[in-house]
């Protein structure tokens, strides 16, 4: 892949090729296969959108964000989500000093530029509340007085499917804020064997920084200024209009979907589209760029009914439907 627009420092592709190509790289140093992973993470960190990782254990979701960050000289905070966590263990409180007689605000793990929030689904509804902020307003709230987070900010939080004991449901208003809902899926056989290769030699596999955050903010310019025709646009809001009950264009109609995409789905698959193109070295979005983020922008607004879940239909097949029904331009 190479990057054709903006400023050519931002080529990406082979090793050397310019920052972002060197991120790849040196993530590969230590993640094998993934790729489509890591390409999510990167799409999130250009266009300041967070992501929600879901797989079983084992799968280097957290390895991935770690080594993400520590090829950017990014600040990076892994805070582990359980039931007795606390919002002010999250954001941070006031604390009392005695030399000045005075509170002053101790900042709490979230003041990170890059935030891997592990397990999310294990902490109460008042821990996401405050997150939900964070992500939202790019800001936390302590003690009455607003504070900043650092510039960029990204939240990437993982999940297990198959462990439901001491989990919570996460707030729908909390997971529309995700741009990105990843399946994260087992290696194939070659990748797996090259894993065991590489993790069992006793010296653990490291990245190091081989970009700066200032070349992450012109990259971001670089996607904000990909062409998006208006024919594009319209096929964008044909799709998410028809994951919605009443337009829905699938053949389960209103018996099938609860409820659909809203219009940040919109903002977020042309969003999506335009930093899949940057990567794959275009100025202009292609509907092919529209399909491949598709389904990871999607799949966490399309809400079934129990008719469906009873007809084995879900939310993956539906926008399966909608990208087969909806005329490409």
């Amino acid at each position: 892949m190479r990057v054709a627009v903006g400023d050519p420092a931002l080529e990406v592709g082979d090793p050397g090729q310019g920052p972002l190509g060197r991120v790849f790289a040196e993530i590969e140093k230590v993640i094998v296969g993934q790729r489509k992973l890591l390409e999510r993470l990167m799409t999130a960190l250009l266009t300041g959108g967070h992501v929600l990782l879901e797989g079983v254990p084992g799968l280097a979701k957290t390895l991935s964000v770690r080594t993400l960050a520590a090829s950017l000289s990014a600040q990076f905070r892994r805070i582990q989500f359980t039931p007795d966590l606390l919002p002010s263990d999250l954001i941070g409180t006031n604390v009392f000093d005695q030399r000045t007689g005075e509170f002053r605000p101790h900042k709490g793990p979230v003041f990170a530029n890059i935030i891997l929030a592990d397990e999310i689904n294990r902490a109460p509804a008042k821990v996401q509340s405050a997150l939900l902020e964070a992500m939202q307003e790019h800001a936390v709230t302590i003690a009455g007085e607003t504070f900043p987070l650092p510039h960029p900010f990204v939240v990437l939080a993982t999940q297990n499917p198959i462990e439901q004991e001491g989990t919570y449901p996460l707030p729908e208003a909390q997971v529309d804020r995700f741009m990105f809902k990843t399946l994260v899926g087992y290696p194939s056989l070659h990748q797996e064997k090259l894993i065991v290769q590489r993790m069992t030699t006793g010296v653990e596999p490291t990245a190091s920084p081989v970009a700066t955050l200032e070349q992450i903010d012109a990259a971001r310019a670089a996607v904000n200024g990909v062409r998006v025709d208006e024919r594009v646009l319209d096929y964008i809001v044909r799709i998410v209009s028809a994951t919605r009950a009443t337009d829905s264009v699938t053949p389960g109609g209103t018996r099938w979907i609860e409820y659909g995409a809203s219009p940040r789905a919109s903002i977020w698959l042309t969003n999506a589209a335009k930093a899949n193109a940057f990567l794959c070295g275009r100025g202009y979005v292609k509907p092919e760029d529209v399909k491949e983020v598709a389904a990871d922008v999607l799949r966490h607004r399309v809400l079934v009914t129990f008719e469906a879940q009873a007809e084995g239909v879900n939310a993956e097949a539906i926008i399966q439907l909608v990208l087969g029904s909806v005329r490409v331009p």
